[in-house]
């Protein structure tokens, strides 16, 4: 049957007065000769990642992959919290091309802030110098540490979580497949934030967004090319690089996914959530209806984006009994 497919969902009001300020420094599209200008000109780590004293900020060098370079962790701790905490073990977007582990850091503070936890965020290499297995691996080797030391970190370990946006919500999911497929982690949950899922670029949503809002379709075939070359699309990628690729989402752990109906990725998330209620587990899924691509990060004032991120606040809470 063929899907007919309309004109683009329209932007929230007040997103899209946002957007018009942000697409002039932010375009949609990304192309491969941007990555390096990109990279330059990146956003600066928040300029003080203790907030003034209250959270305790730790660097270290765990083992990576077997054979591979050590893998920095930035561990973010509630100054003078007793008793082990829950832990988030964050994993940064930006496409899989741009971004370091103090990318989106600031969010999960603001989680922290409200249910004291440890974060954990990973500092993976970057596609196209080192695509798949390279990110996923170097993530799903700090997680391995990461549970092993949580007590050393003050983390309860029953209470462990990952969590990522964009491109890090897609190595979240995979990082959760492989910790199911190995018998590593056992995780308390996943939260995915408008997660690239989906190597084929081909859903209804890629191409109502085509040229618009941030994160367009060319921009989405840039970052899968730059992870997995010519096999992009084709009929051979890993669930691990591609989650939306699995055939199996049955034994993961409670998840929550949330995404724009006005961006490039709606649909592929959609059709996560509902694979993984069709295997039996156990999910949450908001569609904020006019957001685009990481609305809530660039237009955290809105209304829609205060009702977003209080969404997650909430189920953190009943996840993690806090």
């Amino acid at each position: 049957m063929t899907i007919q497919i309309g004109p683009p969902p329209p932007f929230d009001p007040e997103l899209a007065a946002a957007l018009d300020v942000i697409g002039a420094q932010l375009p949609s599209s990304v192309t491969a000769d941007m990555i390096g200008p990109m990279r330059a000109g990146a956003i600066p780590a928040p300029p003080d990642l203790t907030r003034d004293g209250s959270f305790t900020v730790t660097r270290r060098a765990v083992p990576g992959p077997a054979g591979d370079p050590d893998v920095e962790l930035l561990i973010l701790a509630p100054a003078g919290a007793t008793g082990a905490l829950p832990g988030i073990f964050h994993i940064h977007g930006g496409g899989m091309i741009i971004g370091d582990n103090t990318t989106g850091v600031e969010l999960l503070q603001d989680w922290a802030a409200e249910i004291p936890s440890v974060i954990v965020s990973v500092e993976y290499r970057l596609a196209p110098e080192h695509p798949h297995p390279a990110p996923v691996e170097d993530c799903y080797a700090g997680l391995v540490w990461t549970a092993a030391h949580a007590g050393d970190l003050g983390i309860d370990g029953s209470r462990l979580i990952v969590a990522g946006a964009s491109a890090g919500g897609g190595l979240a999911a995979a990082v959760a497949l492989l910790a199911r497929d190995r018998g590593g982690p056992e995780l308390a949950g996943q939260m995915l934030l408008c997660p690239m899922l989906d190597d084929r670029n081909d859903t209804p949503s890629t191409l109502q967004m085509a040229g618009r809002g941030v994160w367009d379709r060319t921009a989405n075939d840039t970052g899968w090319t730059a992870l997995l070359g010519a096999a992009r699309g084709g009929p051979d990628v890993s669930p691990y690089a591609a989650p939306a690729r699995a055939t199996d989402l049955s034994g993961l752990p409670p998840t929550f996914v949330d995404v724009g109906s006005a961006e490039t990725f709606r649909d592929e998330d959609v059709a996560y959530v509902t694979r993984i209620w069709q295997a039996g587990g156990q999910a949450e899924l908001h569609v904020w209806p006019g957001g685009f691509h990481g609305f809530d990060l660039l237009a955290p004032q809105a209304a829609i984006s205060q009702e977003a991120r209080a969404a997650r606040v909430r189920w953190l809470r009943r996840l993690l009994g806090a």
